[in-house]
């Protein structure tokens, strides 16, 4: 049994796999192990796992050798599992990843931090929106794309994936059925997304919010266009620093833990009183305006609805 059959299987096993997930382990399985894929699984020593291991961390980084060495123990775990002899005993005795954590010999990586500062949000604002003078669809969609995210701190594939299906302009709500966490979530938007919302509308004749040609048919990582805004602003990001900087921002201004965690559907592991909340929609709308308000202030931007009310209000006196 060689790890490519072994991969074969587990795919097959694992029906729930995501499609990036996927993508992801078959890019491992031909990179990190493209001499590995014929090799019998129970030729894969604890020895030969270290020097791989070592092999991918100057090659390729540290944090890319742990990952794909998250990928085989993985792998090797379902060979466990599922492969006997004729006698009913394991191909496998062991996984001999193990021995990276017996010697501790894992790369040390600490969680990303970053975060798009106050006082960066003008330059980078001025520096993607300078993407829409390319005067094609591309960076236009890039821009508001790139927008979107940091005013909704939703996770980029959740947000490259939205169809006009999941998006209701009239309630100002979009749903994201099937996130990274598997639980199902609608979410208020603010009268910012509202109007690139719209004006997408406008102009996306197809079926997805940020499309793109190719197979998948919606933007994936749009690394180039993100490189220009970097250079111009003088900003480095990535794009979950947007998703960080919307949690920055929204503990900041003092919103309640619950909603935050609402806001950009996470786990309340833990936590008992979560159990006895119940996530109403209408509940996140003034959250998430607060947020946006605070966004759009410090980027400098003044939003049409927000002097509305003002307006009214002027009349009536």
């Amino acid at each position: 049994m060689t790890l490519e059959q072994a991969f074969e299987d587990f795919k097959r096993a694992r029906k729930d796999l995501k499609a990036r997930t996927l993508y992801d382990y078959e890019r491992l399985l031909k990179v990190a192990f493209a001499a590995w894929q014929k090799r019998p699984i129970a030729a894969i020593t604890k020895d030969l796992v270290v020097k791989r291991h070592t092999e991918l961390g100057k090659a390729s980084g540290e944090a890319y050798a742990n990952l794909a060495m998250r990928f085989l123990r993985s792998l090797l775990n379902f060979a466990l599992a599922h492969y006997e002899d004729g006698f009913g005993k394991p191909l496998l005795t062991e996984n001999p990843v193990q021995r990276l954590t017996q010697t501790r010999a894992w790369y040390r990586s600490e969680r990303r931090q970053t975060v798009i500062k106050i006082h960066q949000l003008p330059a980078w604002y001025k520096a993607v929106d300078a993407l829409r003078s390319d005067q094609s669809a591309f960076g236009e969609t890039v821009a508001d794309y790139l927008l979107t995210l940091l005013f909704t701190g939703l996770r980029r594939q959740e947000t490259a994936q939205l169809t006009w299906e999941t998006v209701d302009l009239k309630d100002r709500t979009l749903v994201i059925a099937d996130p990274k966490n598997r639980q199902p979530f609608l979410l208020p938007f603010s009268d910012y997304v509202a109007e690139i919302f719209a004006r997408r509308k406008e102009t996306t004749p197809g079926a997805y919010v940020f499309p793109r040609d190719g197979r998948l048919g919606y933007l994936v990582e749009p690394r180039n266009p993100i490189a220009r805004v970097i250079e111009a602003s003088g900003v480095d990001f990535t794009i979950h620093d947007l998703r960080r900087t919307f949690i920055t921002v929204a503990e900041s201004i003092d919103i309640q833990p619950y909603a935050i965690k609402r806001m950009v559907n996470h786990k309340m592991r833990g936590n008992v009183t979560a159990g006895y909340i119940v996530a109403d929609v209408e509940r996140l709308r003034e959250p998430v305006k607060r947020v946006s308000h605070f966004l759009l202030k410090a980027i400098g931007l003044r939003h049409s609805a927000a002097v509305l009310p003002l307006r009214t209000a002027q009349a009536e006196t």
